[in-house]
């Protein structure tokens, strides 16, 4: 099969900009190969052509070809609760989130927010997610079933929590353990589909259940693992009294195995030194969320403490306590998050992009799949481009070098901007309003 040759200027970063490198690969006239739903080839546009001659051309210069998005913390029944304002973390937990997520035993409600969910994150670039599912099995199949009709690349699991919440989302450890199981074979490794073991958060969460959290991923090696750790100053009190053998909150999860490659931790706004540690040593990557952060009242991310202890981090939009779908958005909020912290890291460009694609695609272990632009790797695209007579045409006109044209789109690109969304080559959204 010849293929085709997608003609655009292209920008990824297949190394880690944060560790002495750019990071940054760009090609201002760039051509990929897109054969068989992966990059078989990539470059400059006439020197692809010239490699590989009589393959057509699909020419989408006046945009910008990136990395499919990689949301690495968000909240699959918190759609609908989304612009929840004024509220602290655990307030806005018992007045706005809970009573929604409680709706969610109803499966015909349940499998409609599903697909709107769904729907948004591809519409905003969004080729990939780590996404808490419903406290409902039934419910959180309906999730799997939805990314799976879309073609969305989604981790997600079963909601386990057995105090501290309503009545109502509460399950006790035989029940979580059976429910997750039946969903782990169900659909875990279904096409793009993977499991993660999903305990809400130590508050919620009994030594039974972290037990059985523990047991799921025993018994099933290539599971991913979430949570929550260090949100607010709050939580992490409330968690203290419950676990008062713990060292420290990320001690908890630690005492179960609930850590190392694959675990993704959300938040960590308010960590100690020594769970900065323990994060680096067993391989943990923290889900920076500035958006919910900040909207929440929980504390501004210590970035520079994190890469300071190699602790690995990417972003994600924590739909509902966040304000939105759009990565773009997330990571210019990161950014500014950034520049007014006591000790405050500078974010540009390459950065932000690799903060939005690869770091995802790792903290995730799918960095052999996706995540940047390599030849071999999933087509997982994003296409960008101005709307006429916008501010973000205007600023590109201009612009002379890939970390300027980058930064323009984190600060003025929107979802009216994602032109087409690409998902192992296929296309899986296009803007009905074409710039």
């Amino acid at each position: 099969m010849k293929g085709e040759i997608l003609r655009a200027p292209f920008f990824h970063t297949p190394e880690n900009p944060f560790h002495g490198q750019d990071g940054l690969a760009a090609s201002e006239d760039g051509g990929l190969l897109i054969r068989n739903g992966r990059i078989a080839d990539s470059g400059e546009f006439l020197e692809v052509l010239a490699r590989n001659p009589g393959v057509p051309t699909v020419d989408m210069r006046g945009g910008f070809l990136l990395p499919g998005f990689v949301d690495t913390h968000t909240h699959f029944p918190q759609l609908r609760v989304l612009g929840s304002l004024g509220r602290s973390l655990l307030d806005w937990l018992e007045e706005c989130a809970l009573p929604e997520e409680a709706r969610m035993a109803g499966i015909a409600y349940a499998a409609s927010v599903a697909r709107q969910f769904v729907d948004s994150l591809l519409r905003h670039g969004t080729t990939t997610a780590m996404v808490f599912g419903a406290h409902f099995p039934a419910a959180t199949a309906a999730l799997f079933e939805a990314a799976e009709s879309a073609g969305l690349r989604m981790t997600a699991g079963l909601v386990l929590s057995d105090r501290c919440l309503r009545p109502d989302l509460h399950a006790d450890a035989e029940t979580a353990y059976r429910e997750s199981t039946a969903l782990i074979r169900r659909f875990h490794q279904r096409g793009r589909l993977l499991y993660a073991v999903t305990p809400r958060f130590a508050l919620s969460a009994s030594e039974a259940i972290l037990e059985v959290c523990q047991t799921l991923r025993r018994e099933h090696a290539d599971l991913r693992f979430q949570t929550h750790l260090n949100e607010s100053p709050a939580e992490i009190a409330q968690v203290r009294k419950r676990f008062p053998w713990a060292s420290d909150y990320f001690g908890i999860y630690q005492r179960f195995d609930l850590c190392g490659a694959g675990a993704v931790m959300a938040h960590d706004v308010h960590p100690c030194d020594a769970e900065l540690e323990q994060l680096a040593a067993t391989g943990t990557t923290v889900a920076h969320c500035p958006s919910s952060n900040a909207a929440l009242g929980s504390g501004i991310f210590p970035m520079a403490r994190h890469l300071r202890a190699r602790v690995p981090f990417a972003l994600g939009t924590d739909v509902g306590g966040g304000i939105g779908f759009g990565m773009l958005k997330e990571a210019l909020q990161a950014y500014l998050m950034q520049r007014v912290a006591p000790e405050g890291e500078m974010l540009d460009g390459a950065r932000l992009l690799y903060l939005a694609t690869k770091a995802g695609a790792k903290a995730l272990q799918l960095e052999e799949e996706t995540g940047d632009l390599a030849p071999g790797k999933s087509a997982d695209l994003v296409y960008l481009r101005p709307r006429p007579a916008t501010p973000l045409a205007a600023v590109l006109e201009t612009a002379q070098t890939p970390q300027r044209i980058l930064e323009a789109l984190f600060t003025l690109a929107d979802a009216g901007s994602v032109q087409e969304v690409r998902l192992a080559g296929s296309v899986v959204f296009r803007n009905a309003s074409p710039g």
